[in-house]
């Protein structure tokens, strides 16, 4: 019995460590709320969407992510204000990770071209887990049955709230923008054991957009006047985890597509890839409506997984008033 519970423990721990680690988005240029507060209100306007993802299908460790918004903008008080709430869970086990957050940005005119947005985000997280299933020593009463509760100092909580708190910071001007944002800076204890410790590593991202006219610099006779060649970056540290995702894609009127690659720049063992994926993205804009949609091609040898895939929906309210100066990003 105590080895089957010791074998139990060590797998839920390496289980729930690899749970400590935040979602990270393919399509984070269709929504990069998820990245940076500093991107609430930034077209100036109102955005509501939806984008969800799925993760290796067809394993066992199946996790659906989920994740809507909403933001608006008050140019009387120069700001723009958000409201998110994501949810994570896992197939096998039941695990679900849920967070709401308000999010806060701030503008400042640096000059003719430049802007500075300041933010903050702030919120509750929920953390739940399936140990309905486990079966304590101290249950176990031979010819009586087993006992329904236990005072194991091994036992979990099937739940955790914790509050968290984040801030980010970026710089953009009509066709560009470099932003960084820190999650988590609280470090929220995530442990379901009512002992335990288990911070939550604070998360780290820095990423940087560019868009640029082809006709602006070369002859275009097949392609529409307004056709953009896009450039994304995003480098994401979390523990012992990190990627950097360098992207390109091309927006022709209501169409958009490209592809990013994603990369583990800093490997922590010999035979670990550079090269972990090849992401392709495609959609559509149609009036006020956005959709996307995206594929993950797995170039580790994790094995057939299925891949990942996300799907997303923004609607924008008065797209045609908002600034001039924000670039128009998909």
């Amino acid at each position: 019995m105590k080895l089957k519970l010791i074998t139990l423990i060590l797998l839920l721990f390496f289980s729930l460590k690899g749970m400590a680690q935040d979602p990270i988005f393919t399509q984070y240029f269709m929504v990069p709320e998820t990245l940076n507060p500093g991107f609430t209100g930034f077209l100036e306007t109102s955005k509501v969407g939806v984008l969800h993802k799925t993760q290796w299908p067809d394993l066992n460790f199946r996790v659906d992510t989920d994740y809507a918004f909403a933001n608006t903008w008050v140019e009387s008080l120069n700001s723009g204000f958000g409201l998110n709430v994501m949810n994570s869970r896992e197939k096998f086990t039941n695990y679900s990770y849920t967070q709401i957050n308000l999010a806060y940005s701030y503008r400042v005119q640096l000059n003719d071209e430049w802007y500075f947005r300041p933010a903050i985000e702030m919120g509750l997280g929920n953390k739940s887990y399936n140990f309905q299933n486990i079966l304590l020593e101290d249950q176990i009463n031979i010819g009586f049955g087993n006992n329904g509760s236990s005072i194991d100092p091994l036992a979990m909580n099937e739940k955790v709230n914790f509050f968290d708190l984040s801030a980010g910071m970026l710089f953009n001007n009509e066709n560009a923008w470099i932003g960084a944002s820190l999650k988590h800076l609280t470090k929220p204890n995530i442990s379901f054991s009512n002992t335990g410790n288990v911070p939550l590593d604070m998360f780290f991202s820095a990423n940087a957009g560019y868009e640029l006219k082809i006709a602006d610099y070369f002859d275009i006779l097949s392609l529409p006047y307004e056709t953009k060649l896009m450039f994304t970056s995003n480098y994401m540290h979390q523990g012992v985890y990190n990627r950097l995702d360098l992207g390109t894609g091309v927006v022709m009127d209501r169409f958009f597509l490209g592809a990013t690659l994603a990369t583990n720049p800093i490997r922590k063992a010999s035979n670990s890839p550079m090269l972990t994926s090849v992401n392709l993205y495609g959609g559509l804009q149609y009036q006020h409506f956005k959709f996307g949609y995206s594929y993950d091609f797995n170039l580790t040898k994790i094995g057939n997984t299925g891949g990942i895939y996300e799907l997303s929906l923004i609607y924008l309210f008065d797209f045609e008033k908002s600034c001039f100066s924000c670039p128009d990003y998909y």
